[in-house]
């Protein structure tokens, strides 16, 4: 039997082993295929610089040639028809770069290496052409002209075919500045055309001559073209306004300095104080006498150009004394409730202020308050707020306020005048109350009055003349026994209570007042006899002022004379006894001088008076004094005898008058008086009268004869 025939599988497994036998075969036999060492990539390239596209190729050895956009350029080494271009590199190591130079902005474009024979395009690459920006443009420049403080722009523009667009930055001594808009004008045909900034400022005084730097940049130029403007600024004045000394005592003069720059120059120059302009002030200079208005009422300089004003202003540390500005207000308050006052100084420094009650020196307060809380009656009066005088010693001072305190009246009986039966009598009281009272009302046994008349009564309330209160008084016109025994009530009313006083009408007799009234007369009249005898004594001096007056005294009862040692003329003596009685009257003083009294016993306080003179001589060669009243009982005249008791005989000169005084005799001639218990009848010669005036002989020499 025969074998089965081959199949189909088998035959193509023997077959697939010998096809890739075959074809590595012919591989090693033919070599490496062609292929790219290094591929062009894009390229950025300035305008006008060069461009390079490298491409290399391993194991090929035929023609290589460019495209741009798609165009052949050529297959020689030189590429005719291209000036700018060309292909360099070893032909063996299979290098052809590309190379372009000067790059236009038409060599932009899309360029492939090709290797024809192997059919191998390289990747395309794109070169891009930069272009560099201009210098950009500032509007108004290089010197612009600006006014200080007021908002402007500066607008800075580039223009030409700078790729790709510009940016514009502005920059200030090196520092980018904010503040910008950037916008591009794109033109028709979509390329790019000008392009602008803007930059928004408010420039100061301070940027006048500063520059401003715009700077075109892009990749084209990193490092950018700038153009430089410089600021010139139009601006108000700006001031600086100083004085000299600051500090100043009130009544010193000061200078004001005002400094100021301005573009353009300035024009004027105006001073004001507290707002108000100084009348005469001109120029950059203020000379004046400052006060206390100065610390208070700034000084001000205002200067101006075209472009406008500005002023600067400054207070002045003036040293014054406190000046009263608010004064305290009076108040009236009730009883028990609180009070409050209040002042207010001012000074520099500030003044030290005190509170004091008006007479007082206890400070009751400090500062500008003053509280009393719950006031009662002895509350009531002046309060003082007072200021010390300043450093300079000037200023300082008090004001016053009342405080009154309301409370139920305080009725005081006044004393009044006793007064004679069936003539007219006047009760008083006084009366304290505040608020003012309401009724005033006088009340006895039979009735009250509250005003007006009433039978033989009258009633009036007025302000008292001094001080505060009311005086209220109570005439009565023919007064009876009744009233001086029956008291009489003065009540007074206000809103807060009632209060009253008693008051008694004393009675006065008609003799006692005679009496007095004889005695005051009494005293005037010897007043007038001895300022008469006084000046008698002195005209008589000044007419014999080189005769001495001596003057006699009888030493003894014998009718025997003796004569002053002294004297240097004699008169005769007369004879006679001397009657004894009360010295009461006769009082001799330190020098012996002779003393009267006051012979109202002090009621009208007559002062006595003291003179030295020669005593009269009377009958019998005694010395007379009247009698010691004048409203006595008729008598005769009292005679002493010093005789009996003069241990030595007095001196008897005339002394000349010092100050209204004659010098009296010897103090030791009275000094051996005994006062006798009782005196008898004179002792008269017959024939003489009781009251023998006529009989008194005449001296030989003036003598005065003083009624004590």
């Amino acid at each position: 039997m025969a074998p089965p025939p081959p199949t189909p599988s088998i035959s193509l497994r023997m077959l697939v082993p010998a096809l890739l036998a075959l074809f590595l075969g012919f591989r090693v036999r033919a070599g490496p295929s062609p292929h790219f060492l290094q591929q062009p990539e894009d390229l950025v390239v300035l305008l006008g610089g060069e461009a390079r596209l490298p491409c290399a190729l391993g194991a090929y050895r035929g023609l290589v040639q460019w495209t741009k956009d798609g165009l052949a350029l050529g297959g020689e080494r030189d590429l005719p028809g291209w000036s700018r271009y060309w292909i360099s590199g070893n032909v063996a190591s299979g290098q052809h770069d590309l190379h372009i130079r000067p790059v236009e902005l038409e060599d932009e474009a899309l360029y492939e290496c090709q290797a024809t024979q192997a059919g191998l395009r390289s990747r395309p690459a794109q070169l891009h052409v930069l272009v560099p920006p201009e210098p950009p443009q500032v509007l108004g420049g290089p010197l612009v002209s600006l006014v200080a403080g007021a908002p402007a722009n500066l607008t800075c523009r580039s223009r030409g075919e700078a790729r790709p667009s510009p940016e514009l930055l502005w920059f200030r001594d090196g520092v980018r500045l904010d503040g910008t808009t950037f916008h591009q004008i794109l033109q028709k045909d979509r390329a790019t055309g000008s392009v602008e900034s803007t930059l928004f400022l408010t420039p100061s005084s301070h940027d006048d001559g500063a520059t401003l730097v715009c700077r075109a940049w892009s990749q084209a130029l990193p490092t950018g073209r700038d153009t430089v403007v410089t600021l010139s600024l139009q601006y108000p004045p700006v001031v600086t306004l100083s004085v000299e000394p600051h500090s100043v005592q009130e009544g010193q003069k000061v200078t004001f300095v005002c400094q100021a720059t301005a573009q353009p120059p300035v024009t004027g120059y105006r001073w004001a104080k507290g707002g108000s302009p100084v009348l005469g002030a001109r120029g950059p200079r203020l000379e004046i006498v400052a006060d206390a208005s100065f610390l208070t009422e700034p000084v001000s300089c205002e200067v101006s150009n075209a472009v406008g004003s500005a002023n600067r202003s400054t207070a002045l540390d003036v040293m014054f004394g406190p000046i009263l500005e608010a004064r305290p207000v009076p108040m009236s308050v009730d009883v028990g409730e609180d009070a409050s006052f209040s002042c207010a100084w001012r000074g520099n420094p500030l003044p030290r202020i005190t509170w004091t009650r008006r007479g007082g020196t206890q400070v009751l307060a400090f500062g500008p308050m003053l509280r009393l809380p719950s006031v009662g009656p002895e509350d009531a009066g002046d309060y003082q707020c007072r200021a010390e005088p300043g450093p300079s010693g000037r200023g300082g001072g008090a004001a016053d306020a009342r405080l009154t305190v309301n409370a139920p009246p305080v009725v005081t009986a006044l004393r009044s005048a006793p007064a004679f039966l069936r003539g007219p009598a006047r009760l008083q009281c006084l009366i304290f109350a505040s608020p003012a009272p309401e009724a005033v009302v006088w009340s006895w046994d039979e009735g009250f009055l509250e005003a007006g008349s009433r039978g033989r009564f009258l009633v009036e309330t007025f302000p008292a003349p001094e001080g505060p209160g009311w005086v209220s008084v109570l005439h009565i016109s023919g007064t009876e026994d009744s009233d001086f025994n029956k008291g009489f009530n003065c009540s007074a009313r206000n809103r807060l209570g009632e209060a009253r006083a008693r008051v008694t009408l004393g009675r006065r007799d008609l003799l006692p007042t005679l009496r007095l009234v004889a005695g005051v007369a009494s005293a005037a009249v010897t007043l007038l006899m001895i300022i008469t005898g006084v000046a008698l004594c002195c005209w008589r001096h000044a007419s014999f002022s080189k005769q001495k007056q001596l003057v006699r005294v009888l030493g003894s009862s014998d009718n025997s004379s003796s004569r002053c040692p002294e004297e240097e003329t004699g008169s005769s003596e007369e004879p006679g006894s001397l009657m004894h009685n009360d010295r009461s009257d006769l009082a001799l003083g330190e020098e012996g001088a002779l003393e009267t009294k006051d012979p109202t016993n002090g009621y009208y306080k007559v002062r006595g008076v003291s003179v030295s003179l020669s005593l009269g001589e009377a009958p019998g060669g005694g010395l007379f004094l009247p009698p010691t009243s004048p409203l006595g009982p008729p008598g005769t005249p009292t005679y002493y005898d010093f005789n009996p008791h003069l241990d030595v005989m007095p001196p008897c000169r005339l002394y000349r008058a010092r100050a209204g005084y004659l010098t009296t005799p010897h103090p030791r001639a009275f000094t051996s008086y005994v006062k006798p218990t009782s005196f008898g009848t004179p002792d008269l010669t017959s024939g003489t009268t009781p009251f023998p005036y006529a009989a008194f002989p005449t001296p030989s020499h003036p003598r005065l004869q003083t009624h004590v």
